[in-house]
């Protein structure tokens, strides 16, 4: 699925540096594919466990693991909705993501310059906001005013669209993000092809030094107090660690360094699958003698919207779906064991895909 995440923050808060670790990340067993499609953008293998213990019983000809796609945006400043630092370009990019990481500075270090002289990750969260929120005020005036001569004329629908815009503006206003918004479904629908940046779900990530790891300090205690009823995880990642893990070529290696340093994987494993959670993706898979995969889809997708995952073709001649838990695969070793326990389900169009499901679709075209 192409969906992806956009890494946002100020100049030199560990965004770029978080990417060069992301792309080099290497999960317990094997590496993390990673491809540049453009200078700043890198699909990145989504560590799961699950798949590696499938393969382990299934003994496939390769193993395919699902993926997410990161976009590293360049540092936004202030003035960036009015096109300062090429903000129009970049904003323009985070408009295009599904969601957004947003990288903090929470560790003092005098040899790096904060862009307003001082570590204060609050101010800089407030900075980033008022930028987007500017952005978005701004697309919905356009709305707004683009039906009003409409609406005149008694057009039913361009009033609805004008009292929902007036509606979000005065939120943002207000200096609040879309995301917080209580709409109902007309009013999403009629801001949907907007793809307003502040309705798009967030991830912050306090950037810390190897100290502040484990127990935080004051700077995220602050972050933490600041988006306490946004509904939005917060986690701790020392880029300055992962990069040295980074460098490391070979996983033995990795665990013995993350070992001494008390930690069981690299942050990064954790930032990529908070991203997965974040998207409001799942995994279900297919196992057999030629390949092991993983596959991503919508939470709430039902079979045969997930079989077109595979190929449209499945979903087109959709018949039924032959479903196993991974638990039972697990448990009882293979699929002919799970078919011998009366393990394996036949579902049908209206069955909603669980994450970790093993599934044959069958189908005719």
């Amino acid at each position: 699925m192409a969906l992806k995440c956009g890494i946002v923050g100020l100049p030199n808060v560990g965004k770029s540096t978080l990417f060069n670790c992301l792309s080099k990340a290497k999960a317990q067993s094997a590496n993390f594919p990673f491809c540049t499609i453009e200078p700043n953008v890198g699909i990145i293998t989504v560590p799961d466990e699950r798949l590696e213990t499938l393969a382990n019983i299934v003994n496939p000809e390769r193993v395919m693991p699902t993926t997410v796609e990161v976009v590293d945006i360049a540092g936004l400043v202030k003035g960036a909705s009015k096109g300062e630092g090429l903000g129009n370009k970049f904003l323009g990019n985070i408009r295009e993501t599904n969601a957004i990481i947003h990288v903090l500075r929470c560790f003092e270090d005098e040899n790096i310059v904060h862009v307003d002289g001082s570590v204060n990750p609050v101010r800089d969260k407030e900075t980033i906001d008022m930028e987007l929120q500017l952005k978005d005020l701004e697309t919905l005036e356009k709305l707004r005013d683009k039906n009003i001569r409409t609406a005149k004329s008694g057009d039913k629908l361009a009033n609805r669209i004008i009292n929902t815009a007036e509606k979000y503006i005065a939120h943002l206003e207000a200096g609040n993000s879309a995301r917080s918004m209580h709409s109902n479904d007309e009013e999403l629908e009629i801001i949907s092809d907007l793809h307003l940046i502040t309705a798009k779900p967030v991830l912050y990530i306090c950037n810390v030094n190897e100290v502040s790891l484990k127990t935080g300090n004051k700077h995220v205690d602050a972050v933490k107090d600041a988006v306490k009823n946004e509904d939005a995880e917060v986690i701790l990642i020392a880029t300055a660690i992962e990069s040295e893990i980074a460098e490391l070529d070979e996983i033995e290696e990795q665990q013995m360094f993350l070992e001494e340093l008390g930690l069981e994987k690299p942050g990064v494993h954790y930032l990529i699958q908070a991203t997965y959670k974040l998207l409001n993706l799942q995994t279900f898979f297919t196992a057999g003698a030629k390949e092991v995969r993983a596959w991503t889809i919508k939470k709430g997708m039902k079979a045969p919207k997930a079989a077109a995952v595979i190929h449209t073709d499945f979903e087109k001649g959709f018949i039924r779906a032959e479903v196993i838990s991974y638990n039972d695969f697990i448990n009882l070793g293979s699929e002919q064991a799970s078919r011998d326990a009366g393990k394996l389900s036949i579902e049908g169009k209206d069955y909603m895909v669980k994450d970790g499901d093993i599934i044959h679709f069958r189908f005719n075209v």
